[in-house]
């Protein structure tokens, strides 16, 4: 059986939708324009605000741009409510992620006027940050991207970019990579603002929100109380990988459609899980050298596509920090799957020709991350300790770049894990077949997997949702896949 890539939740994916459209009804209310006006003339300070721009949606906000008569002008911008209630934690993890960022490096961000809670929110519509607008003629995508494409097809690295432009293109993004992977922490998690004093320098007080875990609760429906709770954070690499794990079983266990294709690929997908529980456990994912830390800040949706440049292809802006998080230093030292702009778990023709076209871009990469990480040495602003080129070329040469990316992405999981990961870790297997993994599980696990086959399969064909935030929640939970016990406690 070849290995697939999880499928979202079909029916999770629709009802999202669906919030979105119902919220989206209030978002050209006439008095709501004015309100909007009126609240950011406040916190730009005053000024002559000429014109408030349709709403623009992206993946995770939607925006309002308001044009002043002099100055860059100013955006409101406001969390897409989801069924997973997070947009305040999200809000105030990238608040103060900006903040942090904005006063330990020269990355050129939007500077931030304001942020509320929804209590001060025009019209009602939640938590909100105020920014000024910055100028640009499009983002990195733009300059890369290949030539004929419409807005409708993925973006993909044009194949025949000329080499000094591509260059030219990594290298500011080399620059953006060095110096956020000095932003060093203690611990594990996102930062927030001590005392709830925004005008305290930013530390990591809360659980790492990550992009994979709105993506579990939200169309996995993996229910909130059973993810990390918001005040954890982890002391070592090997606490959070063992995390990552249980939230790619948890994933499997609560996603009740478009998760298996049938029972045999039920238990490929769940002896992987608890084989990955077992590396984790075992503390044999994490680089060891720095398994205590210090931990860089990550950003799990840094990509070309939030970064914004001028007419001159110079990066004017990097964007969408919401998923900023204090993290393992594996994930910095592996080299930025983004560099053909499509995901390994994207790419069509699969995963080895992804890895064909992908190392000839690598190599431009490191060339001129290299180039960047002399020049930062020379001006005292690197040492020499800290240089990022030769792990990256460790981690893609070793593996380890597949353990991280696997461990963050829990629908890519499956197909890398017994591509890459499995053989790695556990040796060949003899007949090709998954089922020889079976003796590697401690009996309980192997005592409890076919009832789990039999329930996920009597979901995939009932074919329903549950929603978790319903007070006779905790009764229909599932024996609790990680320990074996009914539920958790709410």
């Amino acid at each position: 059986m070849a290995p697939s890539f999880e499928e979202f939740d079909d029916q999770a994916w629709n009802h999202g939708e669906e919030l979105f459209h119902s919220w989206k009804s209030k978002l050209y209310d006439k008095d709501l324009y004015y309100e909007i006006v009126r609240k950011v003339v406040k916190h730009r300070l005053g000024g002559d605000a000429l014109e408030l721009c349709a709403p623009q949606k992206g993946a995770f906000n939607v925006y309002y741009r308001v044009r002043f008569a002099e100055g860059p002008g100013a955006m409101i911008r406001f969390p897409i409510p989801a069924y997973f209630q997070y947009t305040e934690e999200k809000l105030l993890g990238e608040v103060a992620a900006m903040r942090y960022i904005g006063s330990h490096t020269t990355i050129p961000i939007p500077f931030l006027l304001h942020h509320g809670m929804p209590e001060e929110s025009p019209g009602h519509l939640g938590p909100f940050t105020i920014m000024e607008w910055v100028e640009n003629a499009g983002d990195l995508v733009d300059v890369v991207n290949t030539p004929g494409l419409t807005l409708q097809d993925p973006p993909v690295l044009d194949p025949d970019i000329d080499e000094a432009k591509l260059e030219y293109a990594y290298s500011q993004m080399a620059d953006v990579l060095l110096q956020l992977s000095q932003c060093k922490h203690p611990i594990i998690g996102s930062l927030g603002f001590p005392d709830d004093d925004d005008q305290n320098d930013p530390e990591v007080l809360k659980r790492p929100l990550s992009l994979n875990i709105a993506q579990l609760a939200n169309f996995a429906r993996v229910p909130h109380f059973e993810l990390p709770p918001l005040s954890t954070t982890y002391q070592s690499s090997s606490k959070y990988y063992a995390a990552l794990a249980d939230m790619h079983l948890q994933q499997l266990s609560y996603q009740r459609n478009d998760a298996i294709e049938s029972a045999d690929d039920c238990r490929k997908k769940y002896i992987a899980r608890q084989l990955f529980r077992k590396l984790a456990a075992e503390s044999r994912l994490a680089d060891e050298e720095f398994e205590q830390g210090p931990f860089p800040l990550w950003c799990d949706d840094l990509r070309p596509a939030n970064v914004l440049v001028d007419g001159n292809d110079k990066i004017t802006a990097v964007i969408d920090w919401e998923f900023t998080y204090a993290a393992p230093a594996d994930f910095t030292f592996s080299p930025p799957w983004w560099l053909l702009l499509k995901a390994p778990d994207d790419w069509k023709a699969g995963l080895d020709d992804w890895v064909a076209h992908y190392e000839p871009r690598l190599e431009t990469f490191l060339r001129v991350l290299k180039a960047k990480e002399n020049s930062f040495v020379q001006q005292g602003r690197l040492k020499e300790s800290d240089i990022l080129s030769f792990r990256m070329e460790e981690s893609w040469r070793s593996g380890r770049f597949w353990v991280s990316y696997a461990a963050r992405r829990t629908w890519a999981f499956d197909a890398i894990y017994w591509q890459f990961l499995d053989e790695k870790f556990f040796g060949k297997l003899k007949n090709g077949d998954f089922r020889e993994r079976i003796k590697l599980l401690p009996q309980d696990q192997v005592d409890a997997m076919e009832d789990f086959v039999q329930r996920k399969v009597a979901e995939r064909q009932e074919g329903t949702l549950t929603d978790w935030y319903t007070p006779d929640a905790q009764s229909r939970l599932p024996t609790d896949v990680l320990s074996g016990n009914r539920g958790h406690a709410l």
